[in-house]
């Protein structure tokens, strides 16, 4: 498809507020190969998700070029007229649970007649199951779109998930790669994600949030570093801390599903997205980032062959305390058809403060998501 070109991406500079920043490990996967090195990178592992739930990850072997080819493609999506990416969007979808393709802003009203502000666009990992037809920008690199998504499988999620089944003592490396295959049919997608600044008036009214807090329900999620700082995570004693943009990393939190698999001993991280800080405020903010899930079969059952899980007794999770066993397949259809009803309201009362009304939704029942604020 000639005649599709797409500039170079420059990136804003970084905040130069002096914000509370976490205080976050970093992996160095150049220690991947060496020998000793998986084992020293457990230890440094085994703190950051047992308790916090998010770190970084450097020398990941996927070039700034090929990430910076992806915010491009994501800014030239997101400059299409709002009728061309519609024809991606189907409301339908939403309803039963389906996430792929796009999603306009303003799906919410987050209080006092503001609607969130942020648009979506996820791309399914190439593993045969999902073929979409794509825009025209997309569908012209799409070569580029897959190399790229299997490379942060294979030289990211495959790594961390050889380094998660050593920290359960698993007799073999592999067992959760088994789980996670990138050409078995899953839920994994690569998503460019794009927030509109707001106003000083229209942030306040909704609290300088741009997200409410969240887990995510996968295994692990990537965010490719930008600098606009707006993500934030909750730390063990309730507080709300930024996530720093770290030069040359990607920053990996732990969801849901790993919760569930591990019986609770790895965090799902709780986090949201602020309003960024005042001299980023009127730059809009573009995510890339890469979610990734077991296959559709997997039962999110614990561990059974984990010599840690049953030395803690770990043997239950959330699920088959409820006598559920859900697949991966079913957990995320139940999510994300949740994800889709009203959370939560938000209003400024009498004496001008503002308040979040708490909306806790059920997924299934006896099981409901948590809402952080």
């Amino acid at each position: 498809m000639p005649g599709v070109i797409v500039d170079r991406y420059e990136h804003v500079p970084v905040t130069k507020e002096d914000l509370d920043w976490a205080d976050l490990i970093t992996l160095d996967l150049s220690l991947y190969e060496q020998p000793g090195g998986k084992e020293e990178l457990v230890k440094q592992l085994d703190h950051a998700v047992r308790k916090v739930g998010f770190f970084y990850v450097k020398n990941f072997n996927i070039s700034q070029e090929e990430v910076d080819k992806q915010f491009a493609l994501g800014r030239e999506f997101y400059a299409l007229p709002l009728e061309e990416k519609l024809k991606f969007h189907n409301k339908d979808d939403l309803i039963r649970g389906e996430y792929n393709g796009y999603r306009p802003a303003g799906h919410r009203i987050l209080g006092n007649g503001i609607k969130d502000n942020v648009q979506v666009y996820n791309i399914p990992k190439f593993d045969g199951f999902h073929v979409r037809k794509q825009p025209a920008v997309l569908e012209h690199n799409i070569k580029e779109i897959e190399e790229f998504s299997r490379k942060c499988h294979s030289e990211v999620v495959v790594k961390l998930l050889r380094l998660f089944a050593l920290l359960l003592e698993l007799p073999s490396e592999d067992q959760l790669v088994q789980d996670h295959q990138y050409d078995v049919k899953g839920e994994d997608h690569l998503r460019y994600m794009h927030y509109a600044a707001r106003s000083a008036a229209e942030n306040k009214l909704v609290g300088d949030l741009y997200g409410s807090g969240h887990t995510d329900l996968g295994t692990v999620t990537l965010l490719f570093r930008q600098p606009v700082a707006a993500l934030q995570i909750q730390d063990s004693a309730g507080r709300w801390r930024w996530v720093k943009p770290q030069d040359g990393t990607i920053t990996i939190n732990t969801c849901d599903a790993l919760t569930a698999l591990t019986g609770g001993l790895i965090k799902s991280s709780v986090h949201r997205v602020h309003a960024p800080p005042a001299d980023q405020a009127h730059v809009d903010r573009l995510g890339v980032l890469y979610f990734a899930r077991p296959n559709n079969h997997v039962v999110l059952d614990p561990i059974q062959n984990s010599p840690l899980l049953n030395r803690l007794g770990l043997t239950t999770n959330a699920f088959t305390e409820l006598g559920q066993h859900l697949t991966t397949e079913e957990w995320v259809k139940a999510r994300q058809t949740q994800q889709q009803r009203p959370r939560v309201s938000a209003k400024i009362s009498d004496d001008g403060k503002y308040h979040y009304e708490k909306k806790d939704l059920e997924i299934l029942p006896g099981l409901v998501a948590g809402h952080y604020n």
